[in-house]
């Protein structure tokens, strides 16, 4: 399974090749025959936020934006349930500062999903830590 970090998600449904790698768009591939994409509703927040502060162009609003790429791609949401709740809260600020980062990762583990990202944070934590698994997008 996998769950996708909100910029790897937006980067995958703009098509921007540039940014997702060869091997990375395999493994989407694969995932989404499978039925295996998701998609944390934490991005969700994430996506609107941007978009309502200006600092994310969508071709839609962003709720059809949302709807037509979920669609699309076949994904399914992510729930942030208690135990993502309380597992991200877990990670401590020093570890990972971004609190929707650590929303995500805490949805990859219980899910236990890989993570998709280009985050440099995240994937060091990954590394340093090896209590998430992720796979760097861009390659």
């Amino acid at each position: 399974m996998i769950i996708f970090d909100t910029h790897a998600w937006i980067w995958s449904v703009e098509g921007e090749a540039r940014r997702v790698g060869a091997r990375a768009r395999r493994l989407i591939a694969q995932a989404e025959a499978r039925d295996a994409l998701r998609l944390s509703a934490a991005s969700l927040f994430e996506i609107v936020a941007l978009h309502t502060a200006g600092r994310l162009r969508l071709a839609h609003p962003p709720e059809e934006w949302i709807e037509l790429s979920v669609e699309r791609a076949g994904a399914r949401i992510a729930e942030v349930t208690r135990r993502v709740a309380v597992d991200a809260g877990f990670i401590t600020r020093a570890a990972l500062p971004d609190p929707l980062d650590r929303l995500l990762v805490a949805t990859a583990r219980q899910l236990e999903a890989t993570l998709r990202t280009a985050d440099a944070t995240i994937l060091a934590y990954a590394a340093r830590t090896k209590q998430v698994r992720v796979h760097d997008l861009g390659r």
